[in-house]
């Protein structure tokens, strides 16, 4: 919520009706109200009235929270095989174009037809390139390559900065591997040990192939699998950062929600 609020704030508006924590509370009434133990949260800011004139300044601030049933993004069998995808036609937004630290609907015109693309290709997800042709992310999610032991993740210019992604870097270095910020480039995702992906939807996935290259021995690898475990014990509440990470929804009884919210 409080990415919601500063995205809010990097488009524009001036002040919002609610705060991060007031929003917070309405997620979880929504979700109580619908007696979801499991689900999708889409909280979203949106121009009520005076949009037409393309000035933020000429409506106010609307505030609606949506929440549904969602089964893993890119479908349940790939959290244990992987899935395939390529290198998108389509640039990453420069960050003067498109502010990239938000997270804006517009934005995602970019990644509909990086994944629509891929999709028809044959492929299951999109890897779009930043403008100076380094690797940026998917359409949905952060990206990670494992080499020798060590994990890259693009630097944070021209990325949205995950939620999900800073949980991934906590337990990774939990269980003592290194994770670097740096430039990635294409070559390097060809010669990865793994490649893995993550995001609130796709949760943590392993790429087992990358414009027809199989990636390692094309399956998911042993560093992404401890991460994707320890992941799904965090969001279950069975890790020790539970206590710290996981939210409670009051109902008949608790249950954890993650306060990830939208990634």
């Amino acid at each position: 919520m409080e990415r919601l609020v500063n995205s809010a704030k990097i488009l524009g508006f001036r002040s919002l009706p609610y705060t991060a924590q007031e929003l917070v509370e309405a997620a979880k009434r929504t979700v109580a109200a619908n007696g979801y133990t499991e689900c999708y949260i889409r909280p979203l800011v949106y121009l009520s009235g005076g949009g037409w004139n393309l000035n933020i300044d000429g409506g106010k601030p609307g505030v609606g929270i949506a929440v549904w049933e969602w089964n893993n993004y890119l479908g349940t069998e790939a959290l244990e095989r992987g899935v395939r995808a390529n290198i998108s036609s389509f640039t990453r937004h420069h960050p003067n174009v498109m502010m990239t630290k938000a997270k804006i609907t517009g934005n995602y015109a970019n990644s509909f037809l990086a994944k629509t693309e891929s999709v028809r290709l044959g492929f299951d997800e999109a890897i779009m390139l930043d403008p100076q042709g380094y690797v940026a992310e998917c359409t949905g999610e952060n990206l990670f390559i494992v080499q020798r032991g060590a994990i890259y993740t693009p630097n944070l210019a021209p990325v949205l900065e995950g939620i999900t992604r800073d949980s991934i870097i906590a337990l990774a270095e939990d269980v003592g591997y290194a994770v670097v910020e740096a430039q990635v480039s294409r070559d390097q995702l060809y010669a990865a040990d793994e490649v893995f992906v993550c995001g609130t939807a796709a949760e943590c996935i392993a790429l087992r192939e990358i414009d027809f290259r199989v990636i390692g021995n094309g399956t998911m690898g042993p560093v992404t699998r401890s991460i994707q475990h320890a992941f799904q014990d965090a969001v279950h509440g069975k890790h020790a950062r539970s206590a710290e990470w996981l939210d409670y929804v009051e109902s008949t009884v608790h249950v954890p929600l993650r306060k990830t919210g939208s990634a």
